[in-house]
């Protein structure tokens, strides 16, 4: 039998919000035997999947989250690590410098290269794809990522540095988002990158291990989070997002 005293969460403090009238920052502990090992999806679903919709609270956000480290090294966190990157850059002492590739759609994938060998050429060490370069009608995927994987090669044949672009694996699936990853690591791409909250936390932590697995670092961008964040008294904190996402995987995020 399920034992309730065992397995409820407890809030164990309430304090007044100074300066806000009727609202409280409540302090709640909830036992780790409640919560899948490794899975973001399933501490969130836990933690924030229908308490936010009862129809007693009129606003409800999610400040902070304490995890133990008993849970947190269940999680594969980032798949390498800013060292990494150096190494595989052979860039120290000073700031990766990139930027992202604009117009972020309408270019055909010919002269995105051509911007990106620009940009490279120019001396950035990185540039990227922005969140919602996917695989559109006018720059299909894999078209993209030969001509980005040109310019990148040419770029560092003529400065004698290690170059690096940010390739969108996000995708509608999470077998086409691997078959993309896979994709960029046979054309030599030491990063790709991925749209976290869009693209859900199951599909980030497969790409995570993927990347670790593979060598490749792996950029998230941070698309929609103000859907969740935005609001003083509803939703959750970014620092919550962050979080989250290292524990399910990242190199960097934006």
């Amino acid at each position: 039998l399920t034992s309730l005293d065992r397995y409820k969460g407890r809030c164990y403090d309430i304090e007044p919000v100074a300066g806000e009238e009727n609202q409280y920052i409540a302090y709640v502990a909830y036992p780790l035997d409640l919560f899948e090992e490794g899975s973001v999806t399933n501490m969130l679903t836990s933690i924030v999947g229908n308490v936010f919709g009862f129809k007693a609270l009129r606003a409800l956000r999610l400040e902070d989250l304490r995890i133990p480290p008993a849970y947190s090294k269940t999680f594969i966190g980032p798949p390498h690590g800013i060292q990494v990157e150096r190494d595989k850059l052979n860039k120290y002492g000073r700031p990766l410098l990139g930027c992202t590739i604009k117009p972020k759609l309408g270019l055909s994938a010919k002269n995105y290269g051509r911007a990106v060998y620009e940009c490279l050429r120019g001396g950035l060490d990185f540039t990227k794809d922005d969140e919602n370069v996917n695989s559109q009608p006018f720059m299909r995927w894999r078209d993209r990522f030969l001509f980005v994987a040109e310019a990148l090669f040419k770029a560092q044949a003529e400065t004698g540095e290690v170059k690096g672009h940010y390739l969108n694996a996000t995708a509608g699936t999470c077998e086409e988002m691997i078959k993309r990853a896979t994709f960029a690591r046979e054309l030599g791409a030491p990063i790709v990158m991925h749209d976290y909250l869009t693209g859900g936390f199951t599909a980030n932590t497969s790409l995570a291990f993927y990347c670790r697995d593979n060598g490749l670092l792996l950029h998230i961008h941070r698309a929609m989070h103000a859907v969740i964040d935005r609001q003083r008294n509803h939703g959750m904190h970014f620092r919550v997002l962050a979080k989250a996402l290292r524990m399910s995987g990242g190199d960097h995020i934006h």
